[in-house]
């Protein structure tokens, strides 16, 4: 949900922002619909908010959701996974109601209705298998933002920073020290 708010807030604000990076974003009109807004759909018509995927409220919900968010799939002991949902749970409150305040009809494609206002040099990052938002939005993003830069990490899910952390981290560094290169050459010319 973070690159939703990052995208919009520089958009709307672009004198605050000096570069952009969005990992997997919601809030776009995705060409492909993944397995994850495909399950958003039904618990939509059935009126059912309370098993949200992404919102685990047991060790098997949670595995759940991290097969879900992975491409890798990692062996997580039973009591790893429910220290992980006891953690969340005192928080699923404010995580459901975050979450559908950006899934409903007035804010879910928020991302995509400012998209065309961002300057700042941006970023985008995404998992070429992310089953929660579908890669077909950096297709989309690269699309509305000038001169945008796409990476699209292989064998990696919607979880990019857990499952691939020093690349992309290497990504982002990278993309900063590029950014501030191209500004010390402006400012000597």
């Amino acid at each position: 949900m973070g690159g939703n708010v990052a995208g919009v807030y520089a958009a709307q604000h672009p004198t605050d922002i000096s570069s952009l990076t969005l990992i997997c974003p919601a809030g776009l009109m995705y060409p492909t619909e993944s397995k994850f807004l495909k399950h958003l759909k039904g618990l939509e018509k059935s009126g059912d908010d309370q098993r949200i995927l992404l919102i685990p409220s047991t060790a098997g919900e949670m595995e759940d959701m991290l097969r879900l968010c992975s491409c890798v799939r990692f062996k997580i002991p039973q009591q790893v996974l429910q220290g992980l949902v006891d953690v969340r749970i005192p928080h699923n409150e404010f995580y459901r109601q975050l979450f559908m305040a950006l899934v409903n009809e007035k804010s879910r494609h928020s991302l995509q209705e400012n998209m065309n206002k961002i300057v700042a040099p941006t970023q985008i990052i995404w998992g070429k298998q992310d089953q929660v938002l579908d890669v077909s939005g950096a297709e989309v993003l690269a699309g509305s933002i000038r001169g945008c830069q796409v990476e699209i990490l292989e064998n990696c899910g919607h979880s990019v920073v857990m499952e691939r952390p020093r690349k992309s981290a290497k990504l982002m560094t990278d993309f900063l020290s590029s950014i501030q290169s191209t500004e010390n050459n402006k400012k000597h010319e």
